[in-house]
């Protein structure tokens, strides 16, 4: 039987100073990877490698805006002389700058938001995907949202990024699965993170998600590790391209 094992995997984690991609980090290194957690702000990152490595985990951190083109290459080829190799990337890294209608959503935000969503991980995907098929193969796990699959109110341009995600994800998947390079994506529910401090805090918004959430809660991040721990691991060696909601039920 294939285990969840991570042992002698490098994995790189995109928006992984906090939040779900900390949990996974995290998560991952408790498996036996080695972790490599990339964030704009080199600040941020060194809290989330020092917990990681004060609990016996291998960690290092490398700041990069991963919708800039020079310093996503930066961090691949420093990735490639460090490690030599690189067998799980997440691309979790994201921004929602704008909450509210549609028809009131300024270019710059509509910018902002496809620039870190969709050019991001088209960036990292892409030559993280070059490293796999060179090595013979690796897991690259898109982290999307249920919105994604059906918008909610006031999340729009958020919804539209995450749409694309889904279709990368396909397209990644469909391309390279001769190369032995799977391409999976997560679809978080409303989780608690900083990065949903809004709807978490807003009554009725908080209201709307549990609601209709057959679990009635909302998430914490440690809750998506097992999905991403099992896609990043040989145990779902048959799987690719899929598109799996981590969401409580909500989008039944």
């Amino acid at each position: 039987m294939t285990s969840f094992t991570l042992e002698n995997k490098i994995a790189l984690i995109t928006g992984g100073s906090r939040g779900i991609g900390a949990a996974i980090a995290r998560g991952f290194a408790e498996q036996g990877a080695t972790v490599i957690i990339a964030a704009r702000k080199q600040s941020t990152i060194e809290e989330t490698v020092a917990a990681i490595q004060a609990s016996g985990g291998k960690a290092s951190g490398i700041a990069c805006h991963t919708a800039k083109a020079t310093e996503v290459n930066a961090l691949f080829s420093r990735i490639g002389k460090e490690f030599g190799k690189l067998d799980i990337l997440v691309n979790n890294a994201a921004t929602n700058p704008y909450f509210g209608p549609f028809i009131a959503a300024e270019e710059s935000a509509f910018d902002k938001t496809f620039e870190v969503n969709v050019k991001g991980y088209f960036l990292t995907g892409q030559y993280g995907a070059r490293m796999m098929v060179e090595q013979g193969g690796g897991s690259i796990i898109n982290i999307a949202s249920i919105e994604g699959l059906s918008p909610s109110p006031m999340m729009g341009l958020y919804a539209m990024t995450k749409a694309a995600v889904i279709m990368l994800t396909k397209v990644i998947a469909r391309e390279l699965g001769g190369f032995r390079v799977r391409c999976n994506c997560i679809c978080p529910g409303l989780t608690e993170t900083r990065f949903s401090r809004v709807l978490l805090e807003t009554p009725e918004l908080h209201e709307h998600y549990v609601n209709k959430t057959p679990l009635g809660r909302h998430a914490l991040p440690d809750e998506i590790v097992g999905l991403a721990s099992y896609l990043a691991s040989d145990a779902s060696g048959y799987v690719t391209g899929a598109i799996i909601p981590c969401d409580g039920g909500f989008s039944i």
